[in-house]
């Protein structure tokens, strides 16, 4: 008896702190599918309330193997996120606010791109290790697709500085030049997530 009140007292006191009582919906977790599938990269983000139309939300991303003897794209990132709703949470139209971080050792990644004052086609035919750190503002929206499924698209541009050691080749290990710094401006999220609500 003691332990079943015991179990609906922690329930209630975890629907309190959620903000919305017994409604469904308090906690949502995900993967972002354009990262599982695109980058070979594992994922997941959790999404809880905060007040009626704000909830936070942290993703974790990880790639910790080499592609091929030539080919890096190893990296992990955190981005924690404030998120608006225009409507409510979890369902609709959503802004956000974001801060990320992380890691990376990537190289031997062919590709001609080249935007807003960053190269990457130099990814191409030489690898870079570093850190970076950064911050952006996003916009959402989120389809629900049954009782606990939805599907939410987002995109996200902001700023992000880093600092790098560059060495020739993807898998070599002379350095070519080190602690360089870069401002990056341009895309800093986007995101196809599967998201499971409960």
């Amino acid at each position: 008896m003691k332990k079943k009140i015991g179990f609906k007292l922690v329930l209630l006191l975890f629907a309190a702190l959620a903000g919305t009582g017994a409604r469904s919906q308090n906690i949502a977790v995900k993967t972002n599918l354009l990262y599982d599938i695109a980058a070979y990269t594992i994922n997941v983000g959790v999404e809880a309330p905060l007040a009626t139309r704000w909830t936070v939300d942290l993703s974790a991303n990880y790639n910790g193997w080499t592609l091929s003897h030539d080919r890096r794209w190893k990296h992990w990132l955190i981005q924690p996120e404030a998120r608006y709703w225009f409507c409510d949470r979890f369902a609709g139209h959503f802004l956000g606010i974001h801060a990320l971080g992380g890691q990376y050792n990537v190289g031997g990644l062919r590709n001609s791109i080249s935007f807003l004052g960053t190269d990457f086609s130099k990814l191409s035919d030489r690898r870079y290790q570093g850190w970076f750190l950064g911050a952006g503002v996003a916009y959402g929206h989120t389809w629900i697709l049954g009782k606990h499924w939805n599907l939410e698209a987002e995109i996200g541009l902001g700023y992000i500085y880093t600092r790098f050691d560059s060495y020739p080749c993807a898998a070599c290990g002379k350095k070519l030049s080190e602690d360089n710094s870069h401002h990056y401006v341009g895309p800093t999220k986007a995101a196809v997530n599967l998201v499971y609500t409960f």
